[in-house]
């Protein structure tokens, strides 16, 4: 965070925590970090960071995770060929080094000796080889196998019409891991440190079975911090590794996470001196933004309604339409929320990627649909004489949060007053609970995040390629499909550019989903806390390098 996470990404509106949107699915509340500046903590000083965030830990299996919270703590307890540093450009990691082939379709790794496991044991090139292949063994049923189809014989193998020795990742030697490549990837590099990407040591894996990643005393370490504690829904302590290889870099040697729900009780957690940042809703933004602590920022994340097609009514695509037409976006971003989130009528965020021309994604496709009562309406009424009714009954799925609570009724309110005969029924869950029910399908129409995995806009027009682990809502679409397919393949920059921006459009003017707001955060953080990287994509935030200084 799934920034993401988008996804599965885990908070996006207040608590500003520890972790948040990475590329994967995301919650609604953001429970983010602030950069601080500065630099190392002093000696005398406790180098301990106090955090929140709204949502428990769902995995810390790189096999199985798919949210931003738990890709935001595998990035800080595990460490992968290569890290995102705080201008988001990857620096070496487990590998100390590589080198790419003239036509950009081989990565040779080499790792760097003396690396080791939390348990002693070296990492080598077959943790890297394992952990990506157990990924895209389809008995694993990992809904991020997807994310690994730039690699030759990865798609092949995930969907059992390859084999697992024809996937093109090998380790040569312990310290040499070969990878290669369907076509050139500039963002390959980058998405080796997501945690999808991290490596398991596999007789340790074995030994855990189903139990791995389920606890601090289950899981392996190889990051700058390693798990001390686990305590469900409660909070979790990251304490610094002695044994990472870059251990003279990290400052801190205590990150305490608790898991809090309401705002408020966070501000107050944060007032008193318990935590050291913390999120605000608009009703505290115009409170607190004359202070020193306060800061906003805009995200490349992406909050919106999507919908599952195989209801009858929402098969509809007028239907679809007239819905996502029916509620005022501007009223959500910058009254409901007033912390930086502007509305969106797009799903590739702004001002996230430039093209081969220069020009940001948003230049070339433009707004796409949105607030038009009276549009809305007569769409609605085409849309119920199609399935011959005159009344639509849909369940909204949503967060459990207090910001998320806002956005349902306001959506509510706005489609029961702008379509006739429309009512609507919200239910709350628990990140973890909500994102069961998507996966199952189990949801009429729900409110997700998603936050980049990479820097490159198919982390986001991808989702929706029919069958698509992610595509919760089934829509499909032929042309869609041919066209993500025709991107992935090509080796034109300025053709597969093209056809991203033209995929997006398909998903936008079918609506698929239905936009609601780009996220933008606004936190209050403590002026000791410095250096938290704060990521565009892949996870959230880096504690690598932050340290606290000058705290009386």
């Amino acid at each position: 965070m799934n920034k993401k996470k988008g996804f599965a990404l885990a908070s996006s509106v207040t608590l500003l925590s520890s972790a948040f949107l990475a590329a994967c699915s995301t919650g609604d509340e953001d429970t983010g970090s602030s950069n601080g500046s500065g630099s190392e903590g002093s000696a005398d000083e406790a180098q301990v960071l106090n955090l929140l965030d709204s949502s428990d830990i769902p995995s810390l299996n790189p096999t199985l995770a798919t949210d931003a919270v738990s890709f935001n703590v595998l990035n800080n307890v595990n460490e992968g060929l290569y890290r995102m540093d705080e201008n988001d450009e990857p620096t070496p990691g487990m590998a100390e080094s590589h080198e790419v082939s003239e036509d950009g379709k081989t990565y040779t790794f080499k790792l760097r000796e003396g690396a080791t496991w939390s348990n002693g044991e070296p990492v080598t090139a077959n943790d890297f080889e394992y952990a990506w292949k157990e990924v895209l063994n389809p008995d694993n049923a990992s809904q991020y196998a997807y994310v690994m189809s730039v690699i030759e014989g990865a798609d092949a193998y995930n969907t059992g019409e390859g084999e697992r020795d024809a996937v093109g990742v090998k380790a040569i030697d312990d310290q040499t891991l070969e990878v290669k490549l369907t076509a050139p990837a500039d963002y390959f590099l980058g998405l080796t440190s997501f945690g999808v990407f991290m490596p398991k040591l596999e007789s340790f894996d074995t030994e855990q079975g189903e139990n791995f990643g389920t606890s601090a005393e289950t899981t392996l370490y190889n990051g700058p911090f390693k798990l001390d504690s686990w305590e469900r829904e409660q909070g979790w302590k990251m304490v610094k590794n002695e044994d990472y290889w870059d251990a003279e870099a990290v400052k801190l040697e205590e990150i305490n996470v608790k898991v809090v729900k309401e705002v408020s009780t966070g501000v107050n957690l944060y007032e008193n001196g318990d935590v050291d940042r913390t999120g605000l809703t608009s009703e505290l933004v115009a409170q607190y933004q004359d202070n020193e602590d306060f800061s906003t920022v805009v995200e490349p994340t992406i909050f919106y309604l999507q919908f599952n097609t195989e209801v009858e009514e929402l098969n509809n695509q007028k239907i679809r339409n007239a819905i996502d037409r029916a509620y005022d976006k501007s009223a959500i971003a910058e009254t409901l929320l007033a912390n930086g989130s502007i509305p969106a009528n797009f799903f590739v965020p702004k001002d996230f990627v430039s093209g081969p021309d220069g020009k940001d994604f948003r230049e070339g496709n433009g707004d796409i649909g949105g607030y038009n009562v009276e549009e809305a309406q007569k769409l609605w009424e085409e849309g119920l004489s199609e399935l011959g009714t005159e009344e639509v009954e849909l369940e909204l799925l949503n967060y459990d949060s207090e910001s998320a609570k806002q956005i349902g009724e306001f959506i509510k309110g706005e489609l029961e007053k702008n379509l006739p005969g429309m009512t609507v029924t919200i239910k709350q869950q628990p990140f973890n609970n909500k994102l069961d029910l998507e996966n199952n399908g189990d949801f009429e129409f729900t409110f997700a995040g998603w936050g980049p995995d990479y820097q490159d806009p198919m982390t986001f027009v991808d989702l929706f390629v029919t069958d698509g682990p992610y595509n919760r809502g089934k829509w499909s679409n032929e042309e869609f499909d041919k066209l993500i397919a025709d991107a992935k393949s090509s080796t034109d920059p300025a053709e597969r550019w093209t056809q991203m921006q033209d995929a997006e459009k398909i998903v936008l003017e079918e609506n698929a989903i239905s936009p609601v707001y780009q996220r933008g955060s606004a936190r209050l953080t403590k002026p000791y806390v410095k250096d938290i990287v704060e990521h565009a994509f892949g996870a959230d935030y880096s504690y690598k390098w932050a340290s606290i200084e000058g705290k009386e």
